[in-house]
């Protein structure tokens, strides 16, 4: 009976060593194609950061090369002269584009977080609104700027700041992911909560927002990417409200001569949404990590 069971115990014991390799290979196979999703990912960006670095023979060499041979800062020193020589001072620039980028964000995420919360945990006798803002989602952007521009034109708002702002309030993006997640909250955290005498701001946002973090989190993302890169070129043409993206895309109109420039200008305007994305996520994965929301 022992040798059986030794004989036993050495089967059992090849076909565990077998599945360990086997998930081994396939945890080493996982982790090699996600390696290579994530450098064909990041490839354009380190491709914008080398191009930036590049003298102007290099830029037009043939065929392309993708590393840099004589690395310059030539490309950026012009950039700041000719931001240094605008009529506007450019430091007006970078203020309209993150006061514009940051109050908008803060106020679509609020606006859309209190449109989200009754369709989702209330059945509401309009609810069927909610089938137009999944209907908005499948329009482009640039079919929308004629009647953009009549509506803006009717209310007043061309050379203003609400030209930015009215328009990208309106967009249902938000509402369509806040709903989404604030429909995994259970009711019996909101009834226990109303019965406790919470008021229905206090639910929501004391409540519900701290428990769907990952979704205004990652609304933040895209709201604040949209609108820095935004150029309603036909709703803003006085200077002084333009955006540094608006800016910088003048100043690079001047050809091929600037080519290098331009190069070193889609770095610069990419720093803060980066910057906005690389704080977000790591708060995005903690929180999906440590919820309190449970089946």
């Amino acid at each position: 009976m022992s040798s059986k069971t030794a004989a036993l115990q050495n089967l059992f014991g090849q076909k565990k060593r077998k599945s360990a390799n086997r998930s081994l290979w396939g945890t080493a196979l996982i982790f090699t194609f996600l390696l290579l999703m994530g450098a064909f990912m990041i490839l354009p960006f380190v491709y914008s950061i080398v191009n930036s670095f590049k003298p102007m023979d290099e830029l037009f060499i043939f065929p392309p090369q993708f590393f840099v041979r004589r690395p310059t800062t030539l490309n950026y020193t012009l950039l700041f002269k000719l931001t240094a020589n605008l009529w506007v001072p450019f430091s007006r620039y970078i203020f309209n584009s993150l006061f514009i980028s940051i109050f908008t964000t803060g106020v679509y995420v609020i606006l859309s977080s209190m449109a989200a919360y009754p369709l989702a945990k209330y059945k509401l006798k309009v609810a069927w609104l909610y089938k137009i803002v999944e209907g908005a989602l499948l329009f482009n952007g640039t079919v929308l700027w004629l009647p953009q521009y009549v509506i803006s034109a009717k209310m007043g708002l061309i050379n203003t700041y609400f030209a930015y702002i009215i328009p990208a309030l309106a967009a249902p993006l938000g509402l369509f992911l806040m709903k989404q997640f604030m429909e995994q909250v259970p009711m019996a955290i909101i009834e226990s909560a109303q019965a406790d005498g919470a008021k229905q701001v206090t639910v929501l946002f004391r409540i519900i927002m701290p428990m769907v973090k990952p979704a205004w989190l990652t609304l933040i993302v895209f709201c604040f990417q949209g609108i820095w890169n935004q150029q309603p070129f036909n709703l803003v043409f006085n200077e002084e409200l333009k955006m540094i993206n608006m800016a910088i895309s003048q100043i690079v109109s001047g050809g091929i001569s600037r080519m290098g420039v331009s190069m070193a200008s889609g770095v610069v305007v990419m720093i803060p949404p980066l910057i906005v994305f690389l704080v977000s996520q790591s708060s995005i994965i903690e929180t999906m990590a440590h919820s309190g929301i449970k089946e």
